[in-house]
Order: structure tokens, then sequence, then C-alpha cells
């Protein structure tokens, strides 16, 4: 029996996937790559889950890719491992469900892109972010487009080409992190969060990350026709407009 290296279990509207490699810093490797395939194929077809949390267990959020792997590669190999990486954080990112990225000790690397793949990222404040690549010889094989659209140009080339490590709060003051929560309090702050986000309709958050996820593909965003839709034919949307005008508060959205 193999050992398990990704876990996902669900309670309510709210999902929670966790890297399952601690003795490695939940570094990626063939065997992560596949489960989270699994994984990733679950959620896609979940009708309950509207968040999901993505964790590390142990010591780190995840250390990146898994070095060890590297020498044994063959050219079409190495591409071939990358591709599919890149396919794995293209496959989060258009999830339906709200994905958080709870992110503690280090996210390097690949463990990096997979973070910025997710819809938002909370942070440890001892957390510590980098893309150590270049400092080895080489470059980090995907992700780098979906950097820049975080980061924009300087601060994306600051952390490619230096290869330094950054802290929570500069992290959090270039945009790669959306919350920097004290240590210790990173699980009650990620579950809050999402508990937040899964009272709102689902409908709503899905069509809004289709929006996104189209205005960032360069394909024309269809936000006037998923609004009308959603007043339309979202029964959960059309009963909180009900409700609120129910109420008599001023105001629209």
């Amino acid at each position: 029996m193999r050992p398990v290296t990704v876990s996902l279990t669900t309670d309510g509207a709210v999902a929670r996937l966790t890297l399952e490699r601690p003795e490695s810093l939940n570094a990626l490797n063939r065997a992560v790559a596949a489960e989270l395939e699994e994984a990733l194929g679950r959620l896609e077809q979940s009708q309950e889950a509207s968040v999901v949390i993505l964790s590390g267990r142990g010591r780190a959020f995840c250390a990146g890719n898994d070095i060890a792997e590297m020498p044994a590669l063959s050219p079409d190999e190495a591409r071939a491992v990358s591709e599919r990486w890149a396919a794995i954080v293209e496959r989060f990112a258009r999830l339906p469900q709200v994905t958080i990225a709870a992110v503690h000790g280090y996210a390097l690397g690949g463990g990096l892109m997979l973070a910025i793949a997710q819809d938002l990222r909370i942070a440890e404040a001892s957390a510590r972010f980098g893309l150590p690549e270049v400092t080895l010889g080489f470059n980090p094989s995907y992700g780098i487009g979906r950097l820049l659209d975080i980061l924009g140009g300087a601060h994306a080339r600051d952390l490619l080409l230096t290869g330094r490590m950054v802290e929570a709060a500069e992290a959090h003051r270039m945009g790669l992190v959306t919350r920097v929560v004290p240590d210790g309090t990173l699980e009650a702050a990620a579950a809050g969060m999402a508990a937040e986000i899964a009272r709102h309709p689902r409908g709503g958050l899905a069509a809004s990350k289709t929006i996104v996820a189209d205005i960032r593909a360069g394909r024309p965003a269809a936000e006037s026709q998923a609004y009308a839709a959603a007043l339309r034919e979202d029964e959960a949307a059309k009963a909180r407009i009900a409700a609120f005008i129910a109420r008599g508060k001023p105001g629209g959205a």
C-alpha cells in the first residue's frame, strides 16, 4: 500500500485539501501529482463544497518540487513533469470553488506557484516565500505568467532573479498574500475566512471565478450575461434578493 501524500475531507460547504509529506516539507513529486489530480477530479464534480482550503502537514506549506527526482529525468521527462504541474495549477485556478492557500513555514518554488494558483492566500507571520530556482541554475518551469498577474513586473522579477526569500509582511505588501495572521492562529483564521465565503450562494462565487479566468486568458468576459442569469435562474440569488428587499434596506448591488 503506497503512502498517502494528499488528503481530502469535506465538512459541509468547506473542503480541506492537505499535502501529507511532512518529512520532506511537502515537496512535490510524482506521487503528490497523481493524488492531487485525483482530488481535483473529485472537487470538480462536487456539488457540496463551495470553498477549498489548501494546506500542508508539518513544518511547511510546501518547499517546492522534489529535487531528488530531478537528476534522473531525461529532457523529455523533465518537460513532461513541468507540463503536468502547469496543468495541475491551472486546474486549481479553474475550480468552481473559491480556493484558499493557508501558508505556514515555507512556500518555495513550486510551492509558491501552487499557493498563487489559489484565489486567496492567508499566511502566518513567520511564513517565508521565495523562488530559489535561479540559485540552482534553472528557472521556474511553470506559473510565471500568474506571478506577473499577481505581483506585476517589478516584484515578480525581484523574486525570480534574486532567489531571495521574503517574510509574510513583505509578501503582503507585494500583494502576494491576502492576509497575515499571528503564528498559531492560521487554522482558525483560514476556517473563519472559508466559513464567511461559504455563506454566499455558490452560483455567484463560481460565476465570478469564471469571469476572472476568462479575463486572464484574454477571452471576452461575460459579466452582464452571468449577472442576468443569476437574476433570472439562480434560486439562491433570487431568495437572497427578495430577503434583502423585504428588510427594507436601501441601495443596490
